[in-house]
């Protein structure tokens, strides 16, 4: 199903995101100083199906295989026209995962997933710990792990406390700071 935004929009949203909830709320530490360095790229995909979505994933982890950190330290690839269920998703990171074997990247890129209805293998769909991965619209985050590491030894000994401080932000959000950084969790659904 086709979303109702265009391009520009998802990209929009999906920076509003970025810059409210993953940088405003701390979620990663590590995003802001990219971000104003303008070294963040949100790559807005039309594709539709499976093989689409590897060919871009391809295209985009080998632009950043050829940048220079400074000019580009990481890539949202995000894909509003598929895989708005969150099964379908989860099963396709296994073959995002595999990307990374086939092509020589393991060690040397990961990728990290968001997605509306992104739920945790240990928790229900409404727990509010799912928020620290719930974004607009289904995105994957390629990361360099160069940066994760120089990230990770800045932060320190407390960067393996992250994902339990995320949780606690999200979890002691009020139903308005939801409202206002979750807009998308809270629309009606659309009618054809």
């Amino acid at each position: 199903m086709k979303n109702p935004y265009s391009t520009q929009e998802v990209e929009a949203i999906t920076t509003e995101w970025l810059e409210k909830v993953v940088i405003g709320l701390n979620l990663c530490p590590f995003a802001a100083k990219p971000q104003r360095n303008k070294q963040i790229k949100i790559h807005v995909t039309e594709a539709t199906s499976d093989e689409a979505i590897m060919e871009c994933l391809v295209e985009e982890l080998t632009l950043l295989d050829h940048a220079e950190v400074a000019d580009l330290e990481t890539t949202l690839v995000v894909t509003p026209n598929h895989f708005a269920d969150f099964d379908a998703y989860n099963q396709f990171l296994d073959v995002a995962d595999m990307l990374i074997d086939q092509f020589g990247w393991r060690g040397t890129y990961q990728i990290a997933s968001f997605h509306p209805d992104y739920c945790f293998a240990d928790c229900e769909p409404e727990d509010d710990s799912n928020l620290t991965n719930r974004s607009p619209f289904p995105v994957f985050h390629l990361i360099r792990e160069a940066s994760i590491e120089k990230a990770l030894q800045y932060y320190g000994k407390n960067a393996e406390d992250i994902p339990e401080i995320n949780i606690d932000r999200v979890c002691s959000l009020t139903d308005e700071e939801r409202r206002a950084l979750f807009p998308y969790l809270f629309r009606a659904p659309q009618h054809n």
